[in-house]
């Protein structure tokens, strides 16, 4: 095995979105995945279901208590679990942090929900978008007068969840390795969300946001930091926000126009905004590519999921790879003195079974 975090052993409750996520960005730093899938998936699973990639998967039935018996004495050689269910299911099955800690005090414990362990709304049902709305995220984001759009569940789900979840997990392990024990990382996507939007709180504070949004800098408001229509239907993204790359925007645009002198004059921005509007309108997404390329103006073309991967950059960065016939995202981040990759493409639940109980002395009959 490469990577980082090599030798680290981890138990990943099957889910869906931000916990899956979690153990995938992990597997992908060379933990091993341990998967365990509902018994009555048996044999099934879409192995082109990256989130689930690197990993190996035990199926088994939660509610019967012998299985349960030898998922403990799994737990305790392992270095930590992921799980995604409601608060109070794990205790139910009883797999609680205390019973666990029992067994192995070195345990790491990751929680991952939208609303937290405790609080009025913790065990009441929810999805990205409902979790990013109470952070104030979702009402930043948009054009004026609209309602505001779904960010698909980047914010909540991945950013604020499963980024959140794996950087506690990799924060718990290294206190045990300073001497500390095991602990419950209770990662909440409404705390991870509410994090992310930190600058922006920091604006507001300042007197430099304004909650309506096409109202500030980075909300579309600005001439200089906003997404365009090229004449051929496709967009053009701009993110020219110091002097000395907007000139250079202004110099590839062909704008002498006086009143563009005034970057920060925020009653100019609508009226910059519809002459920039119409010049970029002049030009393909592909002319303009070209006509930025290798230069500072901030300015790229708006690329489809299709198109993404044959970008020249991503290309030769190598952002995406071609395994097992699929294209997909390549491991990040990069790391000097190892090698972070995929080991396997997904596998069907139960799929490992025989050799997982082998190697950590389970009782085969428990799992289906």
């Amino acid at each position: 095995m490469t990577g980082p975090l090599a030798g680290i052993k981890l138990v990943e409750f099957a889910g869906i979105g931000p916990g899956p996520f979690c153990g995938m960005v992990l597997a992908d730093l060379g933990a091993e995945i341990i998967r365990i899938d509902r018994a009555s998936q048996h044999g099934h699973g879409n192995t082109i279901d990256f989130q689930h990639r690197s990993k190996i998967s035990l199926s088994a039935d939660l509610k019967d208590p012998m299985a349960v018996i030898e998922i403990k004495k799994l737990l305790s050689q392992v270095d930590g679990l992921i799980e995604g269910f409601r608060p109070g299911v794990m205790e139910r099955l009883g797999l609680s942090p205390e019973e666990c800690f029992e067994i192995n005090p070195n345990l790491v414990y990751g929680r991952m929900t939208g609303w937290g362990q405790e609080g009025p709304l913790a065990k009441t049902a929810g999805h990205d978008i409902n979790y990013i709305a109470l952070t104030g995220a979702l009402e930043a984001m948009g054009r004026k007068g609209e309602t505001p759009p779904p960010p698909l569940n980047l914010i909540g789900d991945f950013g604020g969840g499963g980024m959140f979840l794996a950087l506690g997990i990799v924060s718990a392990l290294l206190s045990i390795k300073n001497g500390g024990k095991g602990q419950v990382v209770d990662a909440a996507m409404v705390d991870g969300a509410s994090v992310l939007m930190s600058m922006f709180y920091s604006f507001r504070a300042s007197g430099f946001w304004k909650d309506e949004r096409e109202s500030n800098m980075l909300d579309g408001g600005a001439h200089f930091y906003d997404s365009y229509e090229c004449l051929d239907k496709k967009f053009l993204s701009v993110g020219a926000i110091e002097p000395q790359f907007y000139a250079i925007l202004l110099e590839k645009l062909e704008i002498d126009d006086e009143r563009f002198s005034q970057q920060l004059n925020q009653e100019q921005w609508p009226e910059l905004k519809a002459i920039m509007r119409d010049k970029i309108k002049l030009k393909t997404r592909d002319e303009w590519a070209e006509i930025f390329d290798g230069t500072d103006a901030c300015v790229a073309p708006i690329l489809s999921l299709a198109e993404a991967p044959e970008h020249h950059h991503m290309k030769a960065r190598k952002s995406f790879t071609e395994f097992d016939g699929v294209i997909q995202p390549n491991p990040a981040p990069r790391f000097s003195s190892c090698k972070n990759e995929i080991r396997h493409a997904p596998v069907k639940a139960g799929q490992n079974n025989d050799e997982i109980c082998e190697q950590f002395d389970l009782d085969r009959s428990c799992f289906k």
